[in-house]
């Protein structure tokens, strides 16, 4: 029996591949240009995705049974296109969320304990210079966080700054009446206001697309400070680096931005008050680990015409059959 094909974009970990191999073959997209990925989505079955795939890629791709996104966002996946053509899309909510929710409390610790810079003064500078930066820093216990977006996440921050440093927390989301009981619902101006720190954990769509804007941090408190684990355009990037640059805003630490990877020539490579990271804020050994191992078993079971369980589209189902009715039966 053809063994069917598994286009990775791009490589994914070992223990993903171990679940694969066995049962089809796996092939990693020589690179992430548009017509490459055509070219080889055009013999795939299934494709595991970690980079843009292009609008119309499944114009070519007739012998699709699925695509799994290697994460939870959906921006990297045509998804009116893939509806449109009945081809079931899944995704990984939650594997990571743990390690991005670390990541953001990480950072908030970062602006306010400020180590990175106490440690580039004591190296550079003299002893004295570096206590003196630590003098001028501030504890979280106490202070309101503003939460936008409450999934997996988000949640997971509100819960550690409540249980943990007994912060205030203030949430914004489309349904303000399925917040956590330690969460204090807000509208989104409300929520600039009230904030000393906020974290952007929402995903990125027309509604969150510019929702932190040059008109929205000026209703933030003096010297407030934001990490953004969402998706650049969900800020302003230009308005962010202008507040950060004038001191409206106290500091930053983002990991995704609107081009990626991040021009040597963008505005926030200048600032001394933002921290960048290479949008890794859920890569972790264990969340990789998780990851690697449940994407492959997703695309698993839609080789075998099996419901993935994290389905993002499941209207298509009953259309899917009847589209691949005659296609290679796949057990493994």
């Amino acid at each position: 029996m053809t063994r069917p094909t598994v286009l990775l974009t791009n490589t994914i970990g070992r223990e993903g591949v171990e679940i694969l191999e066995p049962v089809a073959n796996v092939v990693i997209a020589p690179d992430v240009k548009p017509q490459t990925l055509r070219d080889c989505a055009r013999e795939a079955d299934a494709i595991l995705v970690r980079a843009n795939l292009p609008p119309d890629i499944f114009e070519a791709a007739t012998r699709l049974r699925g695509v799994v996104r290697y994460a939870v966002g959906l921006d990297m996946i045509p998804m009116e296109a893939a509806t449109a053509k009945s081809i079931p899309v899944a995704n990984m909510p939650g594997v990571n969320a743990e390690s991005v929710a670390e990541y953001v409390m990480s950072a908030l610790l970062l602006l306010t304990r400020r180590m990175h810079l106490i440690n580039h003064t004591l190296r550079t500078r003299d002893w004295n210079s570096a206590r003196a930066i630590g003098e001028s820093s501030t504890e979280l216990m106490g202070r309101t966080i503003g939460v936008i977006g409450l999934g997996n996440i988000g949640s997971r921050v509100a819960e550690i700054c409540h249980a943990g440093f007994r912060m205030k927390v203030l949430g914004h989301q489309r349904r303000l009446n399925a917040l956590p009981a330690f969460v204090q619902g807000a509208d989104i101006d409300t929520l600039c206001r009230e904030a000393d720190f906020i974290a952007l954990c929402c995903p990125l769509t027309e509604a969150t697309r510019n929702l932190i804007n040059k008109d929205r941090i000026a209703l933030m408190k003096r010297g407030a400070c934001l990490v953004n684990v969402s998706r650049g355009p969900v800020w302003d990037e230009r308005a962010m680096a202008s507040a950060l640059s004038d001191g409206r805003l106290g500091g930053a630490v983002c990991d995704v931005y609107a081009e990626q990877p991040l021009p040597r020539d963008h505005p926030f490579l200048s600032l001394d008050n933002m921290v960048l990271t290479a949008h890794m804020g859920g890569l972790t050994q264990e969340s990789m680990k998780r990851l690697s191992m449940g994407s492959a078993q997703e695309v698993l079971r839609l080789l075998r015409d099996e419901k993935p369980l994290n389905f993002v589209n499941p209207q298509v189902w009953e259309k899917h059959l009847e589209r691949i009715r005659g296609f290679p039966v796949y057990r493994s």
